[in-house]
């Protein structure tokens, strides 16, 4: 009976040239769809929407959509910001925002002095303790 729900509705989006969704749940929880070729499901559901009236997605559907765009957008910047970072697209900056970027690469290069100074300190101490141990050595 599934398939042949779903023929028919292929059959009347072929023949009526309509758009025609199909979702259908068995008693053991299997689903089945079917969507017409020129169009999406999520088309489907917001068309249904705004002709009947009817809200299908609730305040908290909408927040979290409000929220996920929100990310995207904080992504995206994030993403322009780490290209600046890595010295793209730096040509589009105007000298202001130009700024927090030398500012930026100025910490890093302190840090990473930082880091070089540390590791060249251990070595020349290993080295010394070396030394020592040679010394002790020989005699």
């Amino acid at each position: 009976r599934r398939n042949g729900i779903i023929k028919k509705a292929r059959e009347i989006s072929i023949l009526c040239e309509a758009q025609v969704s199909v979702v259908i749940f068995s008693s053991s929880g299997k689903m089945s769809e079917y969507c017409s070729p020129s169009s999406t499901l999520p088309k489907i559901l917001e068309r249904y929407q705004q002709n009947s009236g009817q809200k299908l997605w609730d305040a908290k559907h909408e927040s979290l959509s409000a929220e996920i765009d929100r990310i995207k957008k904080e992504n995206d910047n994030m993403q322009i910001e780490l290209r600046h970072l890595k010295g793209q697209d730096i040509n589009s900056l105007n000298p202001k925002e130009l700024i927090p970027v030398e500012d930026a690469l100025q910490i890093g290069l302190t840090s990473v002095r930082d880091k070089q100074m540390e590791i060249w300190k251990m070595h020349k101490k290993n080295e010394r303790l070396l030394e020592e141990e040679n010394k002790q050595l020989t005699y």
